[in-house]
């Protein structure tokens, strides 16, 4: 018998196929060495063209489809997938869809509002944040998000600054709304969720859903013309001090939407968001998110750190939303058994410390942490694809030419970009902390703040590397290693973060000096360790003949400021330094922090516990720094 070798022999290979299979495997060692994120980079490139060339298609056949629109579309193509999840009270697309048009009903038979008007918005995370926001939306009405946390004074002012027609106020915020009805613009509408009220003009919006009709308003009232028009008011800090009305165009509002997809989220996804809806990572990423993949969200009233696992584990959530904050509390929860018993595989948000950041999936197991960063009102922003610790992105040749930035050289005494003698800004080198601008254009817009023509002009930046160019002032200081990842690094000016807010320093003085007793503030954050962003501080002095009114500053900082914006720290100074161009200085400040070792000044801590402000020891001090008093 013939061996089957000889019967059918093997074909040889050509003489080239070793040399190529040499050559390949050449190329694959040397992408490895020298560019190791090309193909990651690659598939993130792709897929923010394939995003970009959608919208694009959708524009050059005359369309102009939003976020509504597509939520209205998955209402049709699956009206019973759970969209909402709610204190396990589940909500179809229909449902919401329905119960949406049944508001948009409502507000077209009791109030003339047309298309373009502004309603302001003041409510906590329920289905009827949602319901009232795209309710108003199918009616061609631009949505103002107000932050509850805001009181009195500032919240007038948010409320003033977007000029609305109508005032929605959820129901568990009525007490909010007393505090500012008697100073309330007459001509403003007043609307709360509730079906009685004993509040004078005031109208009931509960009892009026229930008598509505579920048809959809005409489309015409909410068909956009062009994605560069406004939609939504989000309200920023900025570093003013009173908060500003960022513009959010429905094109703004897509890129949100598509952050979600772009980490690798799917349809099948169960989002949780824990996050405030009036800020855009709830709204825009999380609930835009949502639309955008045709998935289900759990919201949350608020977050929880005791039970956010459960919370998973009982709705089998896939991915959650975080704030370096969130992270941190969950991180100093007790350790439990079986904490890796979740199905979360992503996590996305910004401001997750290193070291927390690697706690976090050492305890919790393998979830792919997906940093980003974006400013609300910016037109710049960066996704860390490739899990990269402490990174908040990356960038490259390709991403600049879409998204044009720099990051320039900074001069902290003056608080200004450093312009050299021919008055051009300069770029920072690698690994140098610089500021970050990003280049304003038609693909790029600035659309500024609402009423606030002033605000809008200073966040821009003229003749930066040639006559005439344009650039959006980030007031971000962020730092490119020779890897190209971009690293957040601090804030420039009169604010700094803490527990994942914006705090505007000058906001926090002017509460201060409302009090009699208190000549001038000087508000500053200090670092605490073990603790993200930093905590506030205050600086103060006293007006001649009188005495520091511990009782009084404490009720006056939580009767006016959101409890994120309470100075933690009081300092008692015989005077105030200044700079050389007469604004308060506030390095050495800084630097010095609140060690009563080595400060002679009177310091106080705000005791949370007793509800006071107190005498900052070296025994408190010492239990703050060991973790044992609760910030």
């Amino acid at each position: 018998m013939r061996a089957w070798d000889d019967l059918y022999p093997l074909p040889v290979p050509p003489s080239w196929v070793p040399g190529a299979a040499v050559g390949i495997l050449s190329l694959h060692f040397i992408q490895k060495l020298l560019f190791p994120y090309f193909w990651a980079d690659l598939r993130y490139l792709l897929k923010v063209v394939t995003y970009g060339l959608r919208v694009e298609m959708y524009r050059l056949q005359g369309r102009v489809v939003t976020v509504l629109d597509k939520f209205v579309k998955l209402a049709e193509k699956q009206p019973h997938k759970p969209f909402l999840i709610y204190e396990g009270t589940v909500h179809s697309y229909q449902d919401v869809d329905r119960r949406s048009n049944r508001i948009a009903q409502v507000f077209l038979q009791h109030e003339a509002l047309k298309k373009g008007d502004t309603v302001a918005l003041l409510m906590g995370n329920e289905p009827d944040f949602i319901h009232v926001w795209f309710g108003l939306a199918k009616l061609g009405c631009v949505v103002a998000f107000l932050n509850f946390n805001v009181r009195l004074r500032s919240l007038l002012h948010c409320v003033s600054s977007c000029e609305p027609k109508i005032l929605v106020v959820g129901a568990d915020l009525l007490g909010t709304l007393e505090e500012i009805l008697p100073n309330l613009q007459k001509d403003v509408s007043v609307w709360i969720m509730t079906k009685d009220s004993t509040l004078p003009s005031v109208h009931t919006l509960l009892d009026k859903i229930e008598a509505a009709s579920e048809d959809p308003v005409p489309v015409n009232r909410c068909s956009a013309n062009n994605l560069k028009s406004a939609v939504l008011y989000i309200f920023t800090s900025g570093t003013t001090g009173l908060p500003k009305a960022a513009v959010i165009s429905h094109m703004q509002v897509l890129k949100g939407a598509a952050g979600l997809w772009a980490f690798g989220a799917t349809a099948e996804d169960i989002i949780y968001i824990t996050l405030p809806l009036y800020h855009s990572a709830a709204s825009l990423l999380g609930i835009g998110g949502c639309i955008e993949l045709g998935a289900t969200c759990v919201l949350k009233k608020k977050f929880s750190a005791s039970q956010f696992w459960s919370d998973c584990r009982r709705y089998n959530v896939t991915v959650i939303q975080y704030i370096g904050e969130l992270c941190r509390y969950l991180c100093n929860q007790p350790v439990k058994e079986g904490e890796k018993n979740h199905k979360v595989r992503l996590a996305v948000g910004n401001g997750v410390r290193n070291d927390v950041w690697r706690e976090f999936l050492d305890r919790f197991g393998a979830v792919k942490i997906c940093e980003f960063y974006g400013a609300t009102e910016g037109n710049i922003c960066f996704m860390n694809h490739t899990g990269k610790i402490g990174s908040v992105g990356r960038t490259n040749f390709f991403y600049k030419l879409f998204f044009p930035f720099d990051l320039i050289k900074y001069d902290f005494q003056k608080d200004e970009p450093i312009r050299n003698k021919h008055g051009w800004c300069e770029k920072v080198k690698k690994g140098e902390a610089g500021l970050l601008i990003s280049k304003v254009n038609a693909k790029n817009p600035f659309f500024g703040y609402a009423g606030n023509k002033r605000h809008t002009e200073k966040k821009l930046l003229c003749d930066v590397f040639k006559k005439g160019d344009l650039y959006f002032n980030t007031g971000d200081l962020m730092v490119q290693d020779h890897d190209n990842f971009l690293y957040f690094w601090d804030r420039i000016g009169d604010t700094f973060r803490w527990k994942g807010e914006n705090v505007a320093t000058t906001e926090v003085s002017d509460v201060l000096v409302m009090l009699d007793f208190i000549q001038e503030a000087n508000v500053y954050g200090v670092s605490v360790p073990d603790h993200e962003g930093k905590a506030g501080m205050a600086s103060v002095i006293l007006k001649q003949n009188t005495s520091l009114d511990l009782e009084q500053t404490y009720k006056q900082v939580v009767t006016y400021l959101p409890s994120y914006a309470c100075p933690l720290f009081l300092r008692v100074q015989e005077k105030m330094e200044m700079t050389g161009t007469f604004k308060q200085q506030k390095f050495r400040l800084v630097d010095e922090g609140f060690n009563p070792s080595t400060i002679t000044d009177p310091l106080y801590f705000l005791d949370n516990s007793k509800k006071a402000y107190v005498s900052l020891t070296k025994e408190v001090h010492e239990m703050i720094l060991s973790g044992k008093m609760k910030l």
